[in-house]
């Protein structure tokens, strides 16, 4: 376990559990702006989605219904390969409004899949929700989220949900893998 310590080390703090806090607080704001009336149903995209929607749903103060999708391109990597599905909801989608929230959108293609599915299901409106968004121009599918909370520059991060190795989800703030 000596490397995760290592890599927690050397890395670079991106952004701070505070600074992280007050995105959550933001995003909570606006969704609820958005959101607030419409009886949505929050699917959770796990597992890198878990942490940010469980510190988020607890700041929106409305009526919401809590699931959650399975779907992976990483597989425990540090690149994408092909979409697995997982687990789809328990029930119904069908003229539901629709959050789905994830840790990151890196190129949106997990993101982009899923609201796709939604929409083919019968969802009335999807939104997506995640609390990094990755600045780079290799989006083939989504190029933004609704709702977003920070953004970070092409490197690999973790932190917040996000993963290295399937390490290091639990670290608070958001770091950045030296030399990746």
């Amino acid at each position: 376990m000596y490397w995760v310590q290592s890599v927690l080390r050397d890395s670079d703090l991106l952004y701070s559990p505070d600074q992280v806090e007050q995105a959550l607080a933001r995003m909570a704001r606006s969704i609820t702006a958005t959101l607030g009336e419409a009886n949505p149903l929050i699917l959770v995209v796990m597992i890198g989605g878990l942490i940010p929607a469980g510190r988020l749903v607890t700041r929106l103060p409305f009526p919401l219904e809590l699931d959650y999708v399975h779907v992976t391109r990483y597989r425990r990597g540090t690149t994408g390969g092909d979409l697995q599905w997982r687990v789809r909801p328990t029930g119904s989608i069908r003229d539901r409004v629709v959050l789905l929230i994830d840790d990151i959108l890196d190129e949106g293609i997990t993101l982009g899949a899923i609201m796709n599915w939604c929409e083919q299901e019968g969802a009335q409106a999807v939104y997506s929700a995640v609390l990094v968004e990755k600045q780079h121009d290799r989006k083939p599918i989504l190029q933004h989220a609704d709702f977003s909370g920070l953004e970070v520059e092409d490197r690999y991060v973790f932190g917040c949900g996000m993963d290295y190795q399937g390490y290091l989800r639990n670290i608070p703030g958001i770091h950045a893998v030296k030399g990746l």
